[in-house]
């Protein structure tokens, strides 16, 4: 009866314990075949993030062209308003050229005030600012360079030329009173003796005995010559 009992016990024991290995198996089984689900769900997770990530990074290539472009724009923009000589307190001033012949508008008349003269006129050309220094204008007259020398006793100021701006200077072809001279109808002016494209100036037929010529005014009435 006891064997009996045993046998049973036996049997019904290896039969829970085959049941208990086949639930562990299936259950083992079940996991794995669950795994690859799982893993799946990171996965497409990790692909998100990397397009994000790649999104971004544009971004910040796009952002730092962009950075770029606007520092080289202020300082082109910087560079061009700082232009100009320094004025000794850290600001700039506009630097300006001496005229030149060719910078100028040129023109003349006759006048009959004191003797007769010739008064030149300088405008600067459109587009054009210049300075004419406080110089005695050069004007000669001839083939052999005769120059006129100065009507006044000091040399002017400096005239800035720029717009409808004229500057005048009086030129007394003939100061002697003698019936002897050259017989010329144009005169060749240039602002100082270094000008390299001095002007020939059509002045009608004059006669020329030691000439004289005034500094540059800015008004026709102070340019008559006195000598």
């Amino acid at each position: 009866m006891f064997g009996n009992r045993r046998k049973s016990f036996l049997v019904s024991a290896a039969l829970v314990g085959g049941a208990l290995l086949m639930t562990a198996c299936q259950d083992t089984e079940d996991g794995a075949a669950a795994g690859p689900s799982a893993t799946n769900v990171p996965a497409a997770d990790v692909s998100g993030a990397d397009a994000a990530g790649t999104d971004a990074s544009k971004g910040a290539d796009k952002g730092a062209e962009q950075g770029a472009e606007a520092g080289s724009d202020a300082k082109d923009g910087g560079s061009a308003e700082g232009s100009g000589a320094d004025a000794g307190d850290g600001t700039k001033v506009p630097v300006q050229q001496t005229c030149g012949a060719n910078d100028i508008s040129w023109s003349t008349r006759s006048e009959s005030q004191a003797g007769g003269y010739i008064l030149v006129m300088a405008k600067a050309k459109q587009g054009i600012t210049c300075i004419l220094p406080a110089a005695l204008p050069t004007v000669a007259f001839g083939s052999d360079g005769t120059q006129a020398g100065p009507a006044e006793q000091a040399v002017g100021d400096a005239v800035t030329l720029s717009g409808a701006t004229t500057a005048y200077a009086g030129v007394n072809p003939k100061t002697t009173n003698t019936d002897g001279g050259k017989e010329l109808d144009s005169i060749i002016v240039g602002v100082g003796n270094e000008d390299p494209d001095p002007v020939s100036l059509k002045v009608g037929t004059i006669t020329v005995d030691k000439p004289v010529v005034t500094n540059w005014h800015t008004a026709p009435a102070d340019a008559v010559p006195s000598a």
